[in-house]
C-alpha cells in the first residue's frame, strides 16, 4: 500500500481488534472494558459526522465558484484558442489563485483540458 494514512475511525477499529484478539478482560488490563465502550461511542460520532457532509448545504463560496464555472465555460465556448488562468481571473474578476482553484476542480471534472504551450498553460473545453 503507497503510504496511506489510516483514518481515525480505521484506528479505532484497529484498537478494537486488538483488545478483541487479546482477550482483555477487566481484571488483567484496567479499564479495557469502559476503553472498548468509550472507543466504540468515539467510532459512532466520526462515522455521523463525515456521513452529514453529503447532507450539508453548500456555502456562499461554493455557489459562487458553480456560478463562475458556468461562466468559464462560456468564455472557454467564445475562446477556441483557451485562456489561461490569469485571464479568466481577470475576466470573472477574482485572483489568479482562486481562478487556478476552481480550474482545476473543473479539470478533475473533465470538463476543461490543460494544454501547455513552453511556460503557458492555457485552458480549453474538453
Amino acid at each position: 500500500m503507497a503510504n496511506k494514512k489510516m483514518t481515525y475511525v480505521e484506528a479505532i477499529d484497529r484498537a478494537l481488534e486488538i483488545i478483541e484478539v487479546y482477550g482483555f478482560e477487566p481484571e488483567e488490563l484496567e479499564g479495557a472494558a469502559e476503553a472498548s465502550e468509550r472507543l466504540e461511542a468515539l467510532k459512532a460520532q466520526l462515522v455521523k459526522r463525515n456521513s452529514s457532509g453529503a447532507l450539508k448545504k453548500p456555502t456562499k463560496t461554493q455557489n459562487e465558484n458553480e456560478q463562475f464555472k458556468v461562466k468559464i465555460v462560456d468564455f472557454l465556448t467564445e475562446e477556441v484558442d483557451g485562456m489561461t488562468a490569469t485571464e479568466i481571473g481577470s475576466a470573472l474578476g477574482v485572483s489568479c489563485q482562486r481562478a487556478s482553484a476552481i480550474l482545476s476542480q473543473m479539470v478533475k471534472a473533465e470538463v476543461v483540458t490543460k494544454v501547455k504551450e513552453g511556460k503557458v498553460t492555457r485552458f480549453v473545453l474538453a
